[in-house]
This record gives C-alpha cells, structure tokens and sequence, in this order.
C-alpha cells in the first residue's frame, strides 16, 4: 500500500525530480526553493543551488525565509555581489535552470507578480520581479511550480512581469541569447509544457487520483491535455520522509526553538 501524502507534497517531490545532478540552478523563494533543496537532499547530491542574493552552491539546513537569510549565505560556497550573479553567471549562460514560483500563469507560461487588476487602479500591488524576467530571459530553461486554481491559471495575465511566450506565444522568436524559456510547469495537480508549435501549455501527465476535470475545473481557459496523457509517478517514502523533517527543521528554526 502506498505511502499517504498530501497534494503540495506530491507537488513538491514532482518539481525536484525535475532537477538532476550537476545543474547549476537559480532558486526563487517559497516552493522552487522547497523542491530545489529537497533534489539536493534526496537524487541529485550535486546539484548547484544559486539564490538571487549572490550565493553559490548554498546547502541550507532549513528553507530561507527569503533570499537574504543569513542560512543561505552561512552555507554558501561563496558569496559574490549581485552585479556579478546577474552579469557573469546569469547572463555568461552559467546556469542550467530557473526555477520560479508566480502569482499568475497565462496559457503561453508568462508569469504575473507584479498586480492583479488594472495597471492604474490595481486591486492588488504584488511583490514585483525580483529576478525573474532575467532569469527567464538568461538561464538555459524555466521551471515553474505552483498550486492550480483558476485565478492562479488565467488565459492571459493582468501584466507580464516575466516572459514566457508572450500574449501570442511568439515572444521568443528569431531573439538572439535568450534561453529556451519555460519547459515545464508543475502544479498540485499535474504536469505541463508547452507545445512545441504552438507554445500554449498542454498538460502531459496527471497526478494519481487526478481527473481531467480536475484540471479542467482549476484552469481559467481551454486546457488541452496530450494524446499520450502519462500519470505522474508517487512519491516513495524517502523522498516524503526527508521533505517532512525539512519542513518540521524549518518552522522549529523560524519559531526559534
């Protein structure tokens, strides 16, 4: 009988996969970073994790709570200034993967965190790009993971903070030194990636106990599913165990005990 888990854990677990040993991958906070260091703790041992804040190859104990923790820069490799992260590792095409979180994913992967509503009477102010757009411009591929709901999945975003595809999916076309962009989308529910013509997101595999319906209900547009639709594989019990106690080391850590 397999393991209980919850649908963030399976989450979780899904988007570490994602990762392999010897990427150098650029981490946003929250879930990317929760799954960035989970693949470090479990498959990929040497996986280089970079945060936005200048630290390289960091092995944080417990989950930052953003990217000036004093845990990432305490178990970094080194530190280097900002500038350099963007302009030689980023921008010099040293990293593999940016791995992102979003407020709002359109049907062509832009991603929205900078407000929902109208650009001059927003009904919400959002924390803004960060390093998003560059990393989704500079880094080799994007993966994106977060929860599925119809205001998260939208079929075009109030603003584009960060390029996926752009409004008609030709916004990477015939641009010079810009990445791939994002190659998988990773949500509670199942897997996306984009079409390889067309660019809109497709979903490619569902997770056990998920319906098509499921999908359906939680995507504010048309979703289209592949013609071979794969189950995404559970998570084992080492994997459940080690992402449980990060989380538990985690919030003892942030509750100061």
């Amino acid at each position: 009988m397999s393991q209980e888990y919850t649908s963030s854990e399976m989450m979780t677990v899904t988007a570490a996969r994602a990762l392999e040993n010897g990427m150098t991958c650029f981490v946003g906070i929250g879930l990317p970073s929760e799954a960035a260091n989970l693949a470090r703790l479990t498959h990929a041992p040497e996986v280089v994790l970079i945060y936005e804040s200048g630290t390289l190859q960091t092995k944080p104990e417990i989950l930052p709570l953003s990217i000036g923790d004093g845990e990432l820069c305490e178990s970094a490799l080194t530190t280097v200034a900002v500038p350099e992260m963007f302009r030689y590792w980023l921008q010099g095409g040293k990293v593999n993967v940016g791995f992102l979180g979003t407020a709002q994913i359109d049907r062509f992967a832009n991603l929205n965190t900078t407000l929902i509503g109208d650009y001059k009477a927003p009904k919400v102010r959002l924390p803004g790009g960060g390093g998003a757009p560059e990393i989704a411009t500079n880094a080799g591929e994007v993966f994106i993971t977060l929860k599925h709901s119809k205001r998260a999945f939208v079929k075009d975003v109030d603003f584009v903070t960060t390029l996926g595809f752009g409004r008609d999916g030709k916004g990477r076309d015939n641009v010079p030194n810009i990445g791939k962009g994002p190659t998988r989308v990773i949500t509670d529910l199942c897997v996306m990636k984009p079409d390889p013509d067309t660019k809109e997101l497709v979903v490619v595999s569902l997770h056990p106990g998920v319906t098509r319906e499921d999908v359906i209900d939680a995507t504010g547009w048309d979703i289209r599913f592949a013609e071979q639709l794969e189950s995404t594989q559970e998570p084992n019990p080492n994997e459940l165990e080690i992402l449980r106690e990060l989380k538990a080391r985690t919030e003892r850590a942030h509750a100061g005990e």
